[in-house]
């Protein structure tokens, strides 16, 4: 982890996929099972336009792994749907000829040049190119390096350092608070209005309710107050 950090949260994305996901997806509910210490959330999707032959999409927490793990399962589900890692912003129309996690840095800063006037909103996490240029700086990797899974974790974990995970994690800011810093960073996630920090913002809008949000964060870390 890098030793030092910019002095305000950078966004993941401002464009994001949650406009598109918001976009047909008219509600989202999860299921709370308390059968275990960490029983499985599970998401449903409930269209209710053009329904489309694809299976619902799932958070679910299980054993064995960490709650950095989890959280940063829940950001994907957010902003980046079924295509994770290799996701590319819906609104892009020309696309580049490798997909993401098969790219190396400097191919993706390419293709961002070559590609104006459209989103750029890229990987697991969504980065947009400025965000994508910073975090690569901090972390300290070259642009021939491969935008791999293993890489994008690690500038998530940068992010998830600007919101203040190890505050929280250290009890020194509350659940609540760390939320609302991760709402600033990733776009659909909610502020404690119900809405997008950057609500209408290049048609962002948060894809999931401060209630729920809420929920998951408690089952993820079931220690720390609210």
């Amino acid at each position: 982890m890098p030793a030092a950090f910019t002095a305000h949260p950078l966004m993941a994305e401002s464009y994001s996929l949650a406009k598109a996901n918001s976009a047909r997806i008219s509600d989202i509910s999860f299921n709370l099972h308390d059968s275990g210490s960490q029983g499985p959330i599970t998401l449903r999707h409930v269209q209710h336009v053009q329904p489309v032959q694809a299976k619902p999409r799932s958070f679910e927490i299980h054993d064995g792994t960490g709650a950095t793990t989890h959280l940063k399962h829940l950001i994907a589900w957010a902003e980046a749907g079924h295509k994770g890692y290799d996701a590319i912003q819906l609104g892009a129309k020309k696309l580049p000829a490798k997909r993401p996690t098969q790219m190396t840095i400097g191919e993706i800063y390419a293709w961002i040049n070559q590609t104006p006037n459209q989103p750029h909103a890229i990987g697991r996490y969504q980065f947009i190119p400025s965000t994508l240029q910073s975090l690569v700086i901090q972390a300290g990797i070259s642009e021939s390096h491969k935008f791999t899974t293993g890489v994008q974790d690690a500038l998530a974990d940068i992010l998830l350092e600007d919101a203040g995970i190890s505050s929280f994690m250290e009890g020194k800011i509350s659940r609540h608070r760390f939320m609302t810093n991760l709402a600033k960073i990733w776009a659909g996630f909610p502020t404690a209005t119900g809405r997008s920090h950057y609500h209408g913002y290049a048609g962002n809008r948060a894809v999931i309710s401060w209630d729920r949000f809420d929920a998951i964060m408690k089952k993820i870390f079931p220690t720390k107050r609210g």
